[in-house]
């Protein structure tokens, strides 16, 4: 009810792991959310490989409240806990939160933020109701993005890509959400979508940036640094231009509402994530 006193949290920590992670925006970003919550929480960054992310949690104390992981953690983080519908159909997730003592699988959830951030980010740009897409890539951001745009209600995925063993995997993934997904590799003709996702690095789009771009009145690219990236620089304003801020940000609304059970504004988190980024630069 307003004017009650909201409840106070112990102080908790949190951390974003991965390797390399000394880039990691996720500390400005998190701290933001917790200053935003009136929260005396911290959150660090650790260097850690997936060999070492099993022993890294096995060592920490019951303060701990969760963590965020990147690369190359996503695979190796699953066993950790109890998976959500999204981490078990993936294989892949991001989130670590601590219900009871760290390392307990019983009491660990492992989440999958990137596709709730992914599905956040398109709806508010104006993608609900998308039918057709097109994917860039057919890696583990590819994965998330199948899934995402699923969500949407996307149910015809071309992907371009080299490996078409690599999008036979990702087909079959498509078809538990109701997704067909075709490969068309690097040269064919790009169709005209309602949605076009790239999730390969900037050196990875020269070929068909401008293809990608003119194909949907909506364009993602997982990519925000370097930025402007090549597809970035052929959209030159003839889509809604979303980039990896935008994820990386609504990920993190839906990761600090699992550690704290509290919700933030995602111009909060966007915010923090482009004052730290021009901070960098």
């Amino acid at each position: 009810m307003p004017g009650e006193p909201r409840e106070v949290l112990t102080p908790r920590r949190c951390a974003v792991l991965g390797s390399p992670i000394a880039h990691s925006l996720s500390p400005a970003i998190h701290e933001a959310a917790y200053r935003h919550l009136g929260l005396d929480w911290s959150y660090g960054r650790y260097e850690v490989t997936a060999d070492g992310l099993a022993p890294f949690v096995a060592g920490l104390d019951d303060s701990w409240r969760g963590l965020s992981c990147t690369m190359p953690l996503k695979e190796a983080l699953v066993p950790l806990g109890r998976p959500d519908d999204v981490v078990s159909a993936l294989g892949v997730g991001n989130t670590v939160v601590f219900d009871g003592h760290p390392g307990d699988v019983a009491t660990t959830r492992v989440a999958n933020t990137d596709v709730l951030g992914l599905e956040g980010a398109l709806r508010q740009a104006g993608a609900d109701g998308a039918a057709t897409a097109v994917v860039v890539g057919n890696g583990a951001t590819a994965r998330s993005a199948v899934a995402a745009v699923a969500r949407l209600g996307v149910r015809h995925v071309s992907v371009l890509a080299r490996d078409a063993m690599k999008t036979d995997m990702l087909a079959s993934l498509g078809a538990r959400f109701g997704v067909e997904v075709a490969h068309l590799g690097l040269g064919g003709e790009v169709p005209s979508v309602d949605l076009a996702l790239s999730t390969v690095p900037a050196a990875a789009q020269a070929g068909v940036a401008d293809a990608v771009a003119s194909c949907a009145p909506v364009v993602f690219d997982a990519v925000y640094d370097p930025w402007p990236t090549p597809l970035a620089q052929a959209v030159e304003g003839r889509a809604v231009l979303l980039n990896g801020l935008d994820l990386l940000a609504w990920q993190a609304v839906f990761q600090v509402e699992l550690f704290t059970g509290r919700t933030v504004p995602v111009s909060v988190l966007l915010d923090a994530a482009h004052e730290a980024l021009a901070r960098r630069s």
